[in-house]
């Protein structure tokens, strides 16, 4: 929800700002590195049950994830090994955030640890339908719980911490919702039929070849069949 609608008005307000970072010397690994350290600090606060230093940290995680793009972009457009780790370590801040969770309510006790765990899954379900529609040339962005809204609820959950686990099972029922949203979005895509005029331009293409040429293939053909 988030890509469709403030994403392009929040990059293009970074860009002057990723410039001048970029200038003084600050590499996107760098901002990437700072958001891990930043994320890992808030789980353990998390672990801990101080909520508002939580909150704060989690905060100031959702600056470098912003930054980190807006630097590469500065630096010339980024690279596939910049993408590939700004993308890993997305996937590694959900799971130490969601591992502070589980780690808090194991030491209340109950049942109620495997929230966590569900959420992670569903978050890890929700990216891995994205990577695998584009690697397919499908577009699977959207859905009412992306990652940015998961921050935005956690941080909801740890402001009002007499509610986090109410504040969960909302989050837990967008993201299965997501889930379903992304799966149908691919599957429409995946099966619409070849268009007619596609069939047409490909039959233009293999029978449109110069009659010189398919009467020498046919020639080599000939020569080929006779007896030796």
């Amino acid at each position: 929800m988030f890509d469709g609608h403030w994403r392009k008005p929040v990059d293009q307000a970074m860009v002057p700002i990723g410039a001048a970072i970029r200038r003084a010397g600050v590499s996107a690994d760098a901002i990437t590195i700072t958001g891990i350290a930043m994320s890992a600090l808030c789980a353990v606060a998390i672990g801990a049950g101080q909520f508002r230093v939580a909150l704060v940290l989690l905060i100031l995680t959702g600056v470098p994830d912003a930054l980190d793009g807006a630097v590469a972009r500065a630096g010339g457009g980024g690279s596939k090994r910049g993408a590939f780790f700004d993308s890993v370590s997305d996937r590694f801040t959900d799971a130490i955030m969601f591992g502070g969770l589980a780690w808090y309510f194991a030491g209340e006790g109950g049942r109620v640890v495997m929230l966590p765990f569900a959420l992670f899954a569903a978050a890890s379900l929700i990216s891995y339908q994205r990577a695998k529609a584009e690697s397919l040339g499908f577009d699977a962005k959207g859905g009412i719980m992306e990652r940015a809204e998961r921050f935005i609820v956690l941080g909801v959950g740890l402001l009002f911490s007499e509610l986090l686990v109410g504040v969960l099972w909302v989050m837990l029922v967008l993201s299965v919702l997501t889930v379903v949203q992304r799966f149908v979005k691919v599957w429409r895509q995946a099966d619409r039929p070849v268009t007619p005029r596609s069939r047409y331009r490909r039959t233009r293409r293999r029978t449109s070849r110069p009659v010189a040429e398919r009467w020498r293939t046919q020639l080599a053909a000939r020569r080929d069949q006779r007896p030796r």
